[in-house]
């Protein structure tokens, strides 16, 4: 087994220099960084607390990346039922789990994250709803130090493996529902954010609806915001047959503007969050397992982290229209 000292001497540094990259400490020049993390690279290198971990039964510990922002007044459902899948599965499997928040490790560089996980004993990473704009992140799957599995984004590698449902099938389902059941030809899509993997997905899937119905369709950003969501109903519903939204969130912004201006259109949402059911209106929504999507993350991270390879996993979703007498049991 290569020791610190080989990686020190490899690298030409004192031990304490790669003691201090692999733990993160500031003030480390950025080629000493890269020196070390090359010569890491090189030698296969595992430090001692990662190495002990692996020879366990434990086979060390897996760091949850969440980040609660970006689900915004849907955290209580989406974040709870992801972190209560990971816990439960986690403690059935016998593995210790680190949660970790984006807003922690904002300001890391790729080699900083790498030391702050390998100074927790962190073998295997689970990033919910890998952005886009998250290029520390990107490089550290990439990087293949660590077994990982990202939920809601497409990148599949020797090490990583990708589990979601698929979106752009999703939105397709249930567009075409409202759609066809109101016999709809003027669609106002509100789409989520530019940055995000799903958001793509299901626009794609809107696209090929368009093309196979021989629709219209006007698209507009919003954000996974409620509030946005409204305003775009506000200004555009008018001259529209239906809005179709890529969040429940907007489906409910949409569906309060569309009561206050006292006219009816058709909305459909995305996710099958509770919320759904409190806003008075009906309205067909694709419903995500959130709690096993999280269940079968941990079981694929520990499948690698005991040398499986990296897969593309498509959970099951389904169409559903949320009642009050549903979610009140």
């Amino acid at each position: 087994m290569v020791s610190i000292r080989e990686v020190a001497k490899h690298a030409g540094v004192a031990i304490s220099t790669v003691s201090k990259v692999l733990n993160g400490y500031p003030n480390i020049s950025e080629e000493t960084k890269a020196k070390v993390q090359q010569a890491i690279k090189e030698l296969n290198y595992i430090p001692n607390s990662i190495a002990a971990a692996l020879s366990s039964k434990q086979f060390g510990r897996v760091a949850l990346i969440l980040d609660p922002k970006r689900q915004t007044q849907a955290i209580d459902q989406i974040f709870m039922q992801y972190l209560l899948g990971a816990l439960d599965t986690a403690q059935e499997l016998h593995l210790e789990v680190v949660t970790t928040f984006t807003s922690t490790i904002a300001d890391m560089s790729v080699e900083e994250l790498t030391g702050y996980f390998m100074a927790q004993s962190v073998a295997g990473v689970i990033i919910y709803g890998l952005s886009k704009e998250d290029p520390t992140l990107y490089k550290l799957v990439q990087g293949q130090q660590f077994s990982c599995v990202v939920v809601d984004a497409p990148i599949v590698n020797e090490r990583t493996t990708s589990i979601s449902i698929d979106h752009e099938q999703a939105q397709y389902d249930v567009a075409k529902k409202t759609i066809l059941d109101d016999n709809c030809k003027r669609v106002l899509y509100i789409a989520g954010r530019k940055d995000g993997y799903v958001t793509e997905q299901r626009l794609a899937g809107m696209k090929r609806l368009v093309q196979d119905l021989d629709l219209t369709m006007m698209v507009r950003q919003g954000d996974f915001s409620e509030l946005a969501a409204r305003n775009i109903a506000l200004k555009y519903a008018k001259n529209k047959d239906v809005i179709v939204c890529a969040s429940d969130l907007m489906a409910i912004g949409a569906m309060n503007a569309l009561i206050d201006m006292d006219i009816f259109r058709p909305v459909c949402g995305f996710d099958g969050i509770t919320l759904m059911g409190y806003v008075g209106k009906q309205m067909n929504t694709i419903r995500q397992d959130f709690y096993g999507i999280s269940c079968r993350a941990v079981k694929e991270v520990h499948q690698l982290m005991r040398g499986g390879q990296g897969q593309k996993v498509t959970m099951p979703h389904s169409i559903v229209k949320m009642h009050y007498k549903d979610i009140i049991i």
